[in-house]
């Protein structure tokens, strides 16, 4: 009786030590995939680096220019942000660098509804940190998309609504506001994520607009 208990015990330890043994490979395989899975994603998100200048100065070439030097710093100021560092605020009463990175992603919302035609709707989705990183770069490529197409900025607005007043505001608008306002709050982040431990990548070259090997 003894000497099957002991049986019992030792077949049920060797089929413990299997099941661990079968965890430990699962568990090194998800870490080994999921870091790849994430490489990859990045990868595939516009603005990674500036391409090729346009061969001619034209009003659209120069708007377009202008949203790839945005979309780089985008880039690479939010790239590989820690918990840590989206809730850093440098004083109470700042925004946190996840504030300031949803309201990017607002600018660049009303940059898209000027090229729709549409009046902008100040109230945006939530989105957690990897989305609000994907879908702003996704809008502002978006915008250079549409500039293809235009051949009169003047026919582009600001429209939104205060209470009961309609405002409407020329492209003029864009440069000093939207467009200029996100460049801004990009260097913000940058200041931000070196305060919080977490450095730009010293690589990084925004007067070329490639990173550096």
């Amino acid at each position: 009786m003894i000497l099957h208990i002991k049986l019992f015990i030792f077949k049920k330890c060797i089929s413990l030590t299997n099941k661990i043994k079968k965890m430990k490979k699962i568990t090194f395989v998800l870490l080994t995939i999921i870091p790849l899975i994430m490489n990859s994603q990045e990868k595939n998100l516009p603005f990674s680096e500036i391409g090729d200048y346009p061969s001619e100065y034209t009003p659209t070439n120069v708007i377009s220019r202008l949203i790839d030097g945005l979309g780089y710093r985008f880039y690479w100021s939010t790239e590989s942000l820690t918990e840590n560092d989206l809730n850093y605020k440098p004083s109470e009463d700042s925004r946190s660098t996840m504030e300031v990175i949803e309201h990017i992603y607002g600018l660049s919302l009303m940059i898209v509804a000027s090229f729709d035609g549409k009046e902008f709707d100040f109230k945006q989705d939530k989105l957690d940190y990897t989305n609000l990183r994907k879908e702003t770069l996704n809008n502002l490529m978006y915008v250079k998309s549409k500039l293809k197409e235009t051949t009169d900025l003047s026919q582009i607005n600001i429209e939104f609504s205060q209470g009961d007043n309609k405002l409407k505001f020329p492209f003029w608008n864009h440069l000093n506001g939207p467009m200029a306002d996100a460049i801004w709050h990009c260097g913000q982040v940058v200041t931000n994520r070196r305060a919080s431990g977490n450095p730009l990548n010293s690589k990084v070259n925004v007067f070329i607009g490639k990173t550096m090997p």
